[in-house]
């Protein structure tokens, strides 16, 4: 990680909104040297940094940014003051939260949180993630927003077809259950819409035909999406998917929540960004590490989809026999699914590190 000179930086914490951005800066010491909101046009942007280095000029200090938010509202911010030779750190939200709970009178203002970024970066500026702007980080966040919005249609698809099942009970009753294996397949579909039993609330077939059109629109929008997806994935030199068990949408789901690769020095760091490392509760000659739900939870849950495809009946046949190993050792099935996660972490990093592809067991391995 970044080392900084403590004695010598002005910290600045911004707390971006979708209209304005407050910043607030501080000495080393902790006094406050600046405070001011700047809307959200690149003429303000312009206009922070010239309060802020003219500030920094009078107090002989040099300027260091930190924001709550890099990927949102305060994307443009942050990539402007890269852009302009500035050093920016991402801060957790939940760390200028947990400052707040210690205070005496924990109120909340756009001022008093870019006040807790500003101290946050005080004392774990050397610990904080640093915001950089490369080729491998710009692909990574189109994979990753395509991969979200297909987690929306997705979510859609499954609430539309709850509608669509209760409206095919009060139209065919059980009946048509017996018409098609799956009632959500292209033909069916095709049926439904096209159909209906004599003497029909025609409200409710409406109601039925919109469902309908719209679950096979989706359909198409998913297909459409995971084809641009496996598009960008190979346009970009990953290669996750050669892994057994990993797919468009798992590899689709790693690549953009992990960005740019560089970020983690150590397949160790990946891991417990991601949730899979174990947390140490040890006391005394107690030496005990037990499973976090810290971390981000949907690399997390990536690389959890991709263990379980491992330990398959047409999974690895390395995978399941360091699984089976850890339940013999003693550990449960769970426990030793969190083993194999971790492992999972260690294969992407070398993987997404390296471009290399995944190397399959041979017969005398």
């Amino acid at each position: 990680m970044h080392t900084v000179n403590k004695r010598t930086t002005l910290f600045v914490g911004v707390d971006v909104h979708r209209d304005t951005h407050t910043a607030v800066g501080l000495s080393p010491f902790g006094e406050k040297l600046l405070e001011l909101t700047v809307g959200n046009y690149s003429a303000d942007f312009h206009t922070l940094v010239e309060r802020v280095e003219a500030v920094a000029g009078e107090a002989q200090l040099s300027p260091y940014y930190g924001l709550e938010d890099c990927a949102s509202f305060g994307e443009r911010l942050a990539a402007f003051l890269v852009e302009s030779g500035h050093s920016v750190v991402h801060v957790p939200p939940i760390l200028v939260d947990e400052r707040r709970k210690h205070e005496t009178h924990p109120e909340k203002s756009d001022s008093l949180d870019a006040l807790g970024i500003a101290r946050v970066l005080i004392q774990r500026i050397d610990t904080l993630p640093e915001y950089t702007i490369t080729e491998e980080s710009k692909k990574a966040k189109q994979i990753k927003e395509l991969s979200m919005d297909r987690d929306f249609l997705v979510s859609e698809r499954t609430r539309i077809k709850n509608q669509l099942h209760t409206l095919l009970h009060r139209l065919w009753n059980t009946e048509y259950k017996a018409k098609f294996k799956d009632p959500f397949s292209k033909k069916a579909l095709c049926y439904w819409r096209t159909h209906a039993p004599k003497g029909s609330d025609p409200f409710l077939v409406r109601s039925m035909k919109r469902k309908v059109k719209r679950l096979q629109d989706i359909k198409e929008e998913i297909v459409e999406l995971e084809y641009e997806l496996e598009t960008l994935l190979t346009a970009s030199g990953h290669t996750l998917t050669t892994a057994s068990g990993v797919g468009v949408v798992i590899a689709a789901e790693i690549v953009g929540e992990v960005g740019d690769i560089t970020r983690f020095h150590s397949p160790a760091a990946l891991a417990k960004y991601a949730g899979c490392a174990p947390r140490e509760c040890s006391s005394g000659k107690t030496n005990r590490h037990r499973k976090t739900r810290s971390g981000n939870r949907r690399l997390n849950r990536a690389f959890h989809r991709m263990a379980l495809s491992q330990i398959s009946r047409m999974g690895n046949p390395l995978a399941q026999r360091y699984f089976k190993r850890k339940v013999s050792e003693g550990k449960s099935k769970s426990q030793a699914l969190v083993c194999l996660r971790r492992q999972m972490a260690n294969i992407v990093w070398m993987m997404m590190k390296h471009k290399t592809e995944y190397r399959y067991p041979q017969k005398n391995d």
